[in-house]
């Protein structure tokens, strides 16, 4: 069975917790190289000891994306460990401050840190990414979004805004890198049961909500599907509740 995503040098942000827990776990059992990229040491390391206990391939890259002083080290770190980068997943995101506030409630401040983790930083790394790529003629980008990138959810005003942004970013690079093999790609994996999801709406019925590995499977079948998405293209990604569901990937907004 061809394994398109075997022995390739992954970088994955927001990769301590969550979705990014899930899918570093999922592409190291495909058979990636995955690089991790977190806040803290503590639950970064204990995800990479569990990938190199299933006898996967994983490194740890302490570091803040919203940094601008931590791009090259987090490129540079990254292509030390597992050689270049064919696959760049910018996962790390924040809420801004919970209880989620209203836009007048929502001081500038916090509205600057969303766009610096959810927006500012992404863009860097892809920019630090995306040449190499280029150069070589090949490589994917996934922004993972949301649909508050769509849909005006009162309270969730910073967050929209700046995933919504991120999806506009994601299909400016796709345009501007037709034709050199660098495909970039916006997945949103729809509502999961991860501490994010609790922070935002605590009193949410977890059974209602979709397994983060499940989600982070299907993601991994993206990624080694072939042709796969187009280039821009926005995939939703609707998983049903419980191990083994039923999923649906829905794909609009695919570039020329």
């Amino acid at each position: 069975m061809n394994n398109p995503i075997a022995g390739k040098g992954v970088l994955l942000t927001g990769g301590s917790r969550g979705l990014g827990r899930a899918l570093g776990l999922a592409l190291a059992r495909a058979g990636a190289r995955v690089v991790l990229v977190a806040r803290h040491a503590d639950v970064l390391d204990e995800v990479v000891a569990a990938i190199r206990a299933a006898g996967g391939e994983a490194h740890a890259v302490v570091a803040d994306v919203a940094d601008k002083d931590a791009t090259t080290a987090i490129a540079g770190q990254a292509a030390a460990a597992v050689g270049p980068i064919d696959v760049l997943v910018n996962n790390a995101s924040t809420l801004g401050p919970v209880p989620l506030r209203l836009l007048l409630d929502t001081d500038c401040e916090d509205l600057e840190r969303a766009l610096a983790v959810n927006l500012v930083g992404p863009f860097r790394l892809t920019k630090a990414i995306a040449g190499p790529m280029v150069l070589r003629g090949g490589g994917t980008i996934v922004n993972v979004t949301s649909d508050a990138a769509t849909e005006a959810y009162e309270r969730w005003g910073a967050y929209g805004a700046s995933k919504a942004a991120l999806e506009q970013l994601g299909r400016v690079w796709a345009a501007e890198l037709a034709g050199t093999g660098v495909r970039v790609v916006n997945v949103d994996p729809g509502e999961m049961d991860t501490r994010m999801h609790a922070d935002a709406i605590p009193d949410a019925d977890r059974a209602t909500l979709a397994d983060p590995a499940r989600v982070a499977a299907e993601i991994v079948a993206l990624l080694q599907a072939e042709p796969g998405p187009a280039p821009g293209a926005r995939v939703a990604i609707r998983t049903a509740p419980g191990a083994g569901a039923s999923t649906e990937a829905a794909v609009a907004g695919a570039s020329p």
